[in-house]
C-alpha cells in the first residue's frame, strides 16, 4: 500500500483541530482549507473540517461539488465581514483562531447575529453552487430552465440561467445537514437554525432578476436576449441585514400539539416565513466580554462625520476616540495617450483617522 505523503496532513493541520466545533454551521471552518488541496479522491473527504457524517457522505458521492462549497465558505466569511463592516458587531468571529475548538458565544448561541450568519449561509452555499453550474465549473449540472413565459416583442430567451433550483436542492441538503441529526442541540435552537436557512434561500429565491444583452446595428438594441440571472452575493447579504434589524425574538411553547416558535411578545401570530428569528438578545458589543461573545469596539476605525452606526458617537459607545493621520498614495494626473495607454503619476496626501478608545 502506497504511503500518503506527510506535506498534506501538515498543511491540514490547522483545519483538522476546527473539525471538532460544535455548531450547525461549522463547515464554514471549510474556509481554512489549502488552496492547495483539490478534492478528487474520496478519502479526501476525511481531511476536511467541521463535516457531521452526511455531509461527508454528500462529499464521498459528489466530490466535484466540494470545491464548490468550500468556495461558499470562504464567501460567506468575506462577504459577513464586509456587510457588518460599519457595525459593532462585524462578524469577525465567524474567522474563529486555529487553536480554538468552537465558535464564540455570538454564533454558538440562539442570538440575531447567529440567525443574519445561519441565513446567509445558506443563501451563500445555494448561490454559490448555482452559478457554478452556469459557468462549467459542475459536470453534474448546466444552465438553469428557459422561463415558460413568452417575453415581450422586441425580447427573446437565451443565454445561460443561473440554475437556482440545483442549488437550492444540493445546498440545503448540505448546510441543514447538522440540525436533522438526532444529536444537534436544544430542539428550540434546530427550529430557529432551520427557519432562518430557509429565510436566507427565499431572499435567493427573490435575488433571481431578468438580465438582459444588446443586439442591433450600432448597439440600437432592437432585440434583447435575456435569461434569469441571481444577484450578487453582497445585494442579497444587504437584504438579510436589513431582516437582521427587524429581526423577531421568539419563545419555544407548544402550539397545539406541539412546541413550535412563536413572537415573544407578539404571541397571537405565527412566525413569518420572511422574518429572521432569535431566541437570545445580544449585548450591545461595546466592551470585551468573552462569555457573551463580545470583542469589544476598542481601537476599531470610526467615522467623525458620520450619523449612522459607523459614527464615532456610536461605534465608541460614547468613550471617545483618538485621531491619527496616514499617508495615502494615489494616482493622479493620468492622461490618455494614442493609442492606447494612460500614464498617471503618483501623489500623495494626508489623511485624518480616527480609532475608538
Amino acid at each position: 500500500m502506497k504511503k500518503m505523503s506527510n506535506t498534506l496532513p501538515l498543511c491540514l493541520l490547522t483545519i483538522l483541530l476546527l473539525s471538532q466545533i460544535c455548531s450547525g454551521i461549522k463547515w464554514l471552518a471549510l474556509s481554512h482549507t489549502p488552496v492547495s488541496l483539490h478534492i478528487n479522491q474520496t478519502h479526501h473527504c476525511k481531511l476536511l473540517p467541521g463535516l457531521v457524517s452526511s455531509q461527508a457522505q454528500l462529499c464521498r458521492s459528489n466530490l466535484e461539488l466540494m470545491q464548490t462549497i468550500i468556495a461558499a465558505a470562504r464567501e460567506v466569511k468575506k462577504t459577513c465581514q464586509k456587510t457588518f463592516a460599519d457595525m459593532r458587531w462585524n462578524c469577525s468571529s465567524i474567522d474563529i483562531p486555529s487553536d480554538s475548538l468552537r465558535y464564540r458565544p455570538d454564533l454558538d448561541r440562539g442570538t440575531r447575529e447567529s440567525a443574519f450568519v445561519y441565513a446567509l449561509s445558506a443563501a451563500a452555499i445555494s448561490h454559490t453552487i448555482a452559478r457554478a453550474c452556469t459557468s462549467g465549473d459542475l459536470r453534474l449540472c448546466s444552465c438553469g430552465p428557459i422561463p415558460g413565459e413568452i417575453p415581450e416583442p422586441g425580447y427573446r430567451w437565451g443565454g445561460c440561467a443561473d440554475n437556482l433550483h440545483y442549488g437550492l436542492v444540493m445546498g440545503s441538503k448540505f448546510s441543514d445537514a447538522p440540525m436533522k441529526m438526532k444529536k444537534a442541540g436544544s430542539h428550540a435552537n434546530k427550529l430557529m437554525h432551520l427557519h432562518n436557512s430557509e429565510v436566507g434561500r427565499q431572499a435567493l429565491r427573490d435575488a433571481l432578476v431578468m438580465k438582459c444583452k444588446c443586439h442591433g446595428v450600432s448597439g440600437s438594441c432592437s432585440i434583447r436576449t435575456c435569461w434569469r440571472g441571481l444577484q450578487d452575493l453582497k445585494d442579497i447579504a444587504m437584504d438579510l441585514k436589513t431582516k437582521y434589524l427587524s429581526a423577531t425574538k421568539v419563545v419555544h411553547r407548544p402550539m397545539g400539539t406541539r412546541k413550535q416558535l412563536v413572537p415573544k411578545d407578539i404571541d397571537i401570530r405565527p412566525v413569518r416565513e420572511n422574518e429572521l428569528v432569535y431566541l437570545q438578545s445580544s449585548p450591545d458589543f461595546c466592551a470585551k466580554n468573552d462569555k457573551l461573545g463580545s470583542i469589544g469596539t476598542q481601537d476599531r476605525q470610526c467615522n467623525k462625520t458620520s450619523i449612522g452606526s459607523d459614527s464615532c458617537d456610536l461605534m465608541c459607545c460614547g468613550r471617545g476616540y483618538n485621531p491619527y493621520t496616514e499617508k495615502l498614495v494615489e494616482r493622479c494626473h493620468c492622461k490618455y495617450h494614442w493609442c492606447c495607454y494612460v500614464t498617471c503619476k503618483k501623489c500623495e496626501r494626508i489623511v485624518e483617522r480616527y480609532v475608538c478608545k
